[in-house]
């Protein structure tokens, strides 16, 4: 079965074309993050005009790269929530309208769903249950993942997500946009222990992440030496905040998969591409004689050949929907919407 797929969740306009959930025909993603750059961060409003301007052509290559037309494929995918609603609408309205035209079944994706997803591409053998810890700009969740289409949360962030908090902490430090990834390359060389920094906890709910305090420490420390005449060493700062919130996702994923007997880890999500995260599950895992699965880093990102992946899940569990689909800016992983209509 061959599905094609849309994203435009946040500042990333994709298509692809996907074989079985399993094999990439093809995938094109139009970026925007040169623009954002000026800014300091996603404009929403920007993100949905260049969607708009792009998503066509994109579609267009997609199908163009896998050599196939729109008769060709079997279902069209779309990213439907969570993520800037403007953003979305242009993906789904497109998609929508595809769809129709071309007499196609309509999959609506859910973003997280498709980041685990992002790991049957590079993990063709990788196959339910298993823990999945999913890291992003706007979401951090430990997930029992049991099946293609059932997913339990064990612990999530009760404020900034990992990939904001480190987005955050760059930009104070000076860093461009995108800042998780900036301030990954220039703490390389850093002292992790140069800096003393929190370790947030939330009382009560031990899988759970909070990082606002974090952010507000390390933002608290530029200020404090600004105010003195003092110089911060970015890259001492930078690491020793990388390593304060790695130890808050790994010491938490490796507990829940103590507590909930998982030996098969996945990680997911854009901040799976943390170089420190990385090294850190790879540790964990092989301390406890644990598999690890993670994406490539090409599939970190926001891309489509993830929304096909998991699209191809959707469309055998019965997941397709018409043409009163909606965009929602927030969705839990767990909850199917209402626009879905289940086989039998």
């Amino acid at each position: 079965m061959k599905i094609l797929a849309i994203e435009s969740s946040c500042d990333e306009t994709a298509a692809a074309v996907v074989e079985d959930g399993r094999k990439v025909l093809s995938s094109v993603i139009a970026s925007q993050v040169k623009e954002h750059i000026l800014y300091g961060g996603v404009v929403p409003e920007i993100a949905s005009r260049r969607h708009a301007e792009a998503i066509s052509g994109v579609v267009s290559e997609a199908l163009a790269q896998a050599q196939l037309t729109i008769d060709d494929v079997d279902a069209v995918a779309v990213t439907y929530a969570p993520g800037l609603i403007g953003a979305l609408l242009v993906g789904v309205n497109y998609a929508k309208g595809l769809a129709y035209a071309a007499n196609k079944p309509l999959v609506p994706v859910h973003h997280l769903r498709s980041h685990i997803a992002a790991n049957y591409i590079t993990h063709t053998q990788l196959e339910p249950p298993f823990l999945c810890l999913v890291v992003s700009g706007g979401h951090s969740h430990i997930i029992e993942v049991k099946g293609y289409n059932d997913f339990n949360i064990i612990g999530r962030t009760r404020d900034d997500a990992a990939g904001e908090a480190m987005d955050k902490a760059a930009r104070a430090m000076g860093l461009d946009y995108p800042g998780g990834v900036n301030l990954d390359r220039v703490s390389k060389d850093g002292d992790p222990k140069s800096y003393k920094l929190p370790h947030p906890r939330v009382d009560g709910s031990e899988y759970d992440f909070s990082f606002s305090g974090l952010k507000t420490a390390a933002v608290n420390i530029i200020h404090n030496a600004k105010q003195k005449g003092e110089t911060i060493n970015v890259p001492d700062l930078g690491a020793s905040y990388i390593e304060a919130v790695v130890n808050c996702l790994a010491e938490n994923t490796e507990k829940a998969a103590h507590e909930f007997g998982y030996k098969k880890i996945v990680l997911a999500g854009g901040v799976s591409a943390n170089s420190l995260l990385r090294a850190r599950m790879s540790d964990i895992c092989k301390r406890n004689s644990w598999e690890l699965f993670m994406p490539e880093l090409s599939l970190c990102g926001d891309n489509a050949a993830m929304v096909g992946a998991q699209g191809y899940y959707e469309y055998l569990a019965g997941n397709t929907a018409s043409l009163s689909l909606n965009a929602r800016a927030s969705m839990p992983i767990d909850e199917n919407d209402k626009f879905l209509s289940k086989k039998g």
